[in-house]
């Protein structure tokens, strides 16, 4: 988060900053574990497309370093483990394990794995986006795509039981993602955070007990699209050809809508007046940019080369 926004009058903004959090984001996942209790009894956690790094550090804090507090030599005390993947490089995180990588990559499901030791997730959540162009079906469809691709890896690495999170966009056409997790957990809920806008499209989608397939068995490969991994595994979609357009009665899934985070919490959609008897305080970024995406541009300047690369355009 930078020193200068237009947001600087966001309290989950600066609440953010002044307790140590990498980004807002933070309070939405602890606003879903206050609703859920999604880190109940979890031990080994899957932290996808995770820079800049505040759900991790949430993970940690709430699992990591809580575990810390237990007595280690009870029988049923078992290591949390929790693992961040993003293509992005990101700074260490106490008790955190980071992988930059590609979570569509079967490298990739096969370090996560040698990190729990063979064993599978308990949880995986998933706070990618993609930057979003403003036109909602786009932003939408391309919002669901990184989901299945987030959703492809879980199959392949949570546990029966487990339980997975994800952002979602709500548009006209959610009831189909709806539907198709429902194949896969007993229970699916979107759910609003208190902390996230509600001008926004965004929500989470929270889906509970996870039920492998019957008969279908998950494999990740590098040229297979998502449409081709879940093919066989019989999650509403219908098969159709020319001869025969029939469609198959299937029941109609719809995933109920909850508000997390207390009614008495901080409006995200507000802006608050800082106090002008309190002197104002300039808080610096909790967390640097690793990787900004404007750093080429600043060495080239540095160096005195800016000017040659105009001049050539």
């Amino acid at each position: 988060m930078g020193k200068s926004s237009k947001d600087k009058r966001d309290l989950y903004y600066r609440k953010a900053k002044e307790e140590g959090w990498r980004a807002r984001s933070a309070f939405k996942l602890l606003q879903l574990n206050e609703q859920f209790q999604l880190f109940k009894g979890v031990r080994r956690v899957v932290d996808l497309c995770a820079a800049p790094g505040s759900w991790s550090q949430v993970l940690s804090r709430e699992i990591y370093q809580k575990a810390k507090l237990e007595d280690t030599k009870l029988e049923s005390y078992i290591e949390p483990k929790l693992v961040a993947v993003d293509l992005q490089p990101m700074s260490p995180i106490e008790g955190v394990t980071t992988i930059q990588a590609d979570i569509t990559h079967p490298r990739t499901m096969n370090k996560i794995l040698s990190v729990f030791g063979g064993e599978k997730a308990d949880f995986v959540c998933s706070d990618g986006a993609p930057d979003v162009t403003g036109l909602h079906d786009l932003d939408e469809y391309i919002q669901a795509q990184l989901i299945l691709s987030a959703l492809q890896l879980t199959c392949c690495i949570l546990k029966e039981g487990g339980t997975f999170v994800a952002k979602i966009f709500r548009g006209r056409d959610i009831d189909l993602m709806y539907s198709q997790l429902g194949f896969l957990f007993e229970k699916v809920v979107c759910a609003k955070p208190r902390s996230s806008r509600g001008t926004s499209l965004e929500s989470f989608i929270v889906c509970i007990g996870y039920k492998p397939r019957l008969g279908w068995k998950p494999t990740l490969e590098l040229d297979k699209s998502t449409e081709e991994f879940f093919q066989n595994s019989g999650i509403g979609r219908a098969q159709l050809n020319k001869n025969d357009l029939s469609f198959p009665l299937e029941e109609r899934i719809i995933a109920p809508f909850i508000a997390c985070g207390d009614l008495s919490s901080y409006d995200s959609d507000a802006t608050y007046t800082l106090d002008k008897n309190l002197e104002r305080l300039s808080l610096d970024p909790v967390q640097m940019p690793t990787a900004p995406p404007y750093k080429t541009a600043l060495e080239m300047k540095r160096r005195g080369n800016m000017q040659l690369a105009v001049r050539k355009k």
